[in-house]
């Protein structure tokens, strides 16, 4: 299952086409089609870089550290802006570029191999408390046995209710 595009590669080429082609503004045709002006823009610059190619969906793209290094080193040092750097290293989105200098302020390099994707680690289950070797006073041994019994008792709720769900369902 691939992730949901929210523009797909016909709607892209239609609006870059309707620019440069039918010489319309890009506010016009941004209105006109419901996506913003920015968004365009980039549209725009890629397809006149990269060709039709650039406009196709792309897939969740892992960045070396090193590349990453290199792409914030020519921001600062070559002045580039984030929507420049996109397009000088195509990368889709301004947002990329962004969370990359925010994770490097933070955590210097170390924050650019951060790993945020994927499904997060399942809770580890609580330890059971280790049985002591020393008895139960007799309050312990009857609140034990009285927890037991509450499950029990709730078990067997249960199991009614779905016997009688089940004849209900019959009937």
């Amino acid at each position: 299952m691939g992730r949901k595009v929210k523009y797909n590669y016909d709607f892209k080429l239609r609006c870059v086409k309707q620019v440069l082609n039918h010489h319309q503004t890009v506010e016009a045709v941004s209105k006109l089609n419901g996506c913003h002006h920015t968004t365009l823009h980039d549209w725009i610059r890629f397809y006149e870089k990269y060709g039709k190619k650039a406009l196709l969906p792309r897939k969740n793209k892992v960045y070396s550290l090193p590349f990453k290094i290199k792409v914030l080193e020519a921001i600062n040092k070559d002045s580039l802006s984030f929507s420049q750097a996109c397009l000088e290293f195509n990368i889709p989105t301004k947002s990329v570029i962004m969370n990359w200098q925010k994770n490097y302020k933070k955590l210097g390099a170390e924050g650019l191999n951060h790993k945020t994707r994927g499904k997060p680690k399942a809770m580890e289950f609580k330890k059971a408390k280790k049985k002591s070797n020393k008895p139960l006073t007799r309050e312990e041994e009857l609140l034990l046995e009285n927890e037991s019994l509450r499950a029990e008792l709730d078990l067997l709720k249960k199991l009614q209710a779905l016997i009688q769900q089940e004849q209900n369902e019959k009937q």
